[in-house]
Order: structure tokens, then sequence, then C-alpha cells
């Protein structure tokens, strides 16, 4: 076991654990905010594995999973938006994840060097992190008729 590896493992061991107990219970508007988060933890774990192991097929995943991850909760969050009242405010949780996702891509950026193979995941890092703070927006109501307000 590498750095990377027990890097991915405690990350999704504290992150995963606390954004699958946020999915399993309470309200329909914390369920939804911890899915969103969910992305923003398995993401840079995937990120970490594809370094770990040496697999850039990971990479492809990661950011696959980067761009549908948001979108998937702005559907969800539509959808539910006339029986969601609005939910817990989350934004340091964002915050702290946009802050985990930027270390992760710029721990990797630096890993790989300059060149094409850092495109990714500065896009992935872009992706996700545009995309979770948009989604929380529209969780906290910032966006009319998408989420609690």
């Amino acid at each position: 076991m590498n750095g990377w590896i027990l890097a991915a493992t405690v990350e999704l061991g504290g992150g995963g654990a606390a954004a699958l107990w946020g999915v399993a219970t309470g309200p329909p508007a914390r369920r939804l905010t911890a899915q969103n988060l969910t992305t923003s933890v398995v993401c840079p774990a995937l990120l970490l594995l594809a370094q770990g192991y040496a697999r850039p097929a990971y990479v492809d995943l990661t950011l696959l999973l980067a761009l549908l991850g948001p979108v998937g909760t702005l559907v969800f969050a539509r959808l539910l938006s006339d029986e969601q009242a609005p939910g817990p405010s989350a934004w340091g949780a964002t915050w702290a994840a946009a802050g985990l996702d930027a270390a992760v891509v710029a721990a990797v950026c630096a890993a790989v060097g300059p060149g094409r193979s850092m495109v990714k995941p500065l896009l992935i890092g872009t992706l996700l992190i545009g995309g979770n703070l948009i989604a929380s927006r529209a969780l906290a109501g910032g966006f009319r008729g998408v989420g609690g307000g």
C-alpha cells in the first residue's frame, strides 16, 4: 500500500461514512445535500486510486462522475421541489469538500507533471467544484423553482 491508496482509504472512510449516514437518514433536503456531497468524496478518492494503482481508466470514470453527479442532484432537487421544505445550510460542508477536492487535484497535478496528462485532473476539479457549488446553491433555495426555495 502506498500513500495514494492510504489517502483514498482515509477519505472514503471518513467522508464516505458521513455521506452514507446523511443519505440514509433524515428529511429529503438533507438526503439531497448528502447525495451532492457524495460526489465530492468519491471523485477525489478515484483520482487518488488512479495514482496509487497507476490506472488512467479511473481518471476517465472520475471525469464522468464529476460531470453527472451535480447534474443528477439538480434533477432530483427539481423533481422534489414541490414536497421539499428548505433544508439546513450545508455551505460549511460544501466549502470543506471544495477545499478537499482542490487539494487532491493539486496533488495529482503535481504528481503527473506538466503536460497533456494534467488536463483531465484540472477539468475534473473545475467540473466538480463548480458543479457542487451550483447544486448546493440550488438546494439552499438560491434558484427559483429548484430545491427548497
